[in-house]
């Protein structure tokens, strides 16, 4: 009885563990553009601009649908994030996006990973992504290094990633992303 107790005990442990590294998107808008005002936005992207992103990133850009921040400080856009929602092997994956004012990545943040944690991506190697714009490079084995035993996570962060930055192209093109 204490043997199932202690296990039960471990496991819930493990999982608060697990669900205490998501943070929400509040906070990660909070700590990536301290001191802007930021507003919500949802955007809806026509079908040609859908079809532009896809062709951009190379990746399937499935919802017509954005949620978009834009952070202002002193009037002056300072920087826009976006929220990626998408399955990873089974299970939904949140990634808040945020890039500088010129387009290029600033920082990922999980908000919400229902995959089991070992195959969640470390902060570590979502850092490697700050600076980055949308090219060849953006890819896992080039300028992106792989996730030992999180290969889906790699891919679908990658994914996330291009996509944000071909949709924000698209609308920075077009004078949507002010």
């Amino acid at each position: 009885m204490r043997a199932t107790l202690a296990l039960a005990a471990v496991c819930a442990l493990g999982t608060a563990q697990a669900t205490a590294q998501d943070i929400t998107r509040e906070e990660a808008l909070a700590a990536v553009f301290p001191g802007a005002a930021i507003v919500a936005e949802r955007v809806f992207l026509t079908g040609a601009q859908q079809a532009e992103a896809a062709a951009l990133s190379g990746e399937e850009v499935p919802s017509a649908l954005v949620a978009r921040y834009v952070a202002r400080r002193d009037g002056r856009v300072v920087g826009r994030a976006y929220i990626d929602t998408h399955v990873v092997r089974t299970k939904r994956e949140s990634l808040l996006i945020a890039l500088d004012a010129d387009g290029r990545l600033r920082r990922i943040e999980v908000t919400a990973f229902l995959e089991p944690p070992e195959f969640r991506a470390p902060g570590a190697w979502l850092r490697q992504y700050e600076g980055r714009v949308l090219d060849d490079d953006l890819a896992v084995n080039r300028a992106i290094r792989p996730i030992a035993g999180a290969t889906l996570t790699a891919r679908a962060s990658n994914a996330a990633a291009r996509r944000v930055l071909a949709v924000d192209a698209v609308l920075r093109a077009e004078g949507g992303a002010r």
